[in-house]
């Protein structure tokens, strides 16, 4: 029986920064999200910044992930990079046209545009932000 990479049931992985601004909570709400809708599974950065050896192996063999940052700071990035964890599927929200501010208040078609960005990004190998890599990529792209 053959595997197809891009099935419901794959075990997708879901790093959001959940940074001090809109756009980083906007990461977070969308990770939730995704996950209760059993697109994939949140995974806790702070484990693979903290260097939790069992966090980054984790990272580090999930067939799927995709990365959620607020903005072009890039700190999901930065600690995946650090922790030698390569970046499949990878998002900038304030890329997707959302501006960056401290307004907690966050906007349900906001969370939707990071939801499906991140759906997007899984299936087509998307990397959107502003220093994309060309080693972005995806099984289904």
């Amino acid at each position: 029986m053959s595997h197809e990479c891009c099935t419901p049931d794959e075990n997708i992985m879901i790093l959001a920064c959940s940074g001090g601004s809109n756009v980083g909570q906007l990461t977070n709400q969308a990770a939730v999200e995704l996950t209760q809708q059993g697109f994939g599974k949140m995974f806790c950065l702070a484990g693979i910044g903290g260097q939790l050896s069992g966090f980054v192996q984790s990272a580090r063999e999930v067939p799927q992930m995709v990365a959620l940052d607020g903005c072009s700071l890039g700190c999901a990035k930065a600690i995946l990079e650090q922790a030698s964890v390569p970046i499949k599927s990878y998002i900038v929200v304030t890329e997707l046209g959302i501006e960056k501010n401290k307004n907690f208040n966050l906007n349900g078609e906001d969370i939707r545009k990071v939801v499906d960005a991140a759906k997007a990004a899984r299936q087509d190998g998307v990397y959107v932000g502003k220093d994309t890599t060309d080693g972005a990529e995806s099984c289904c792209g």
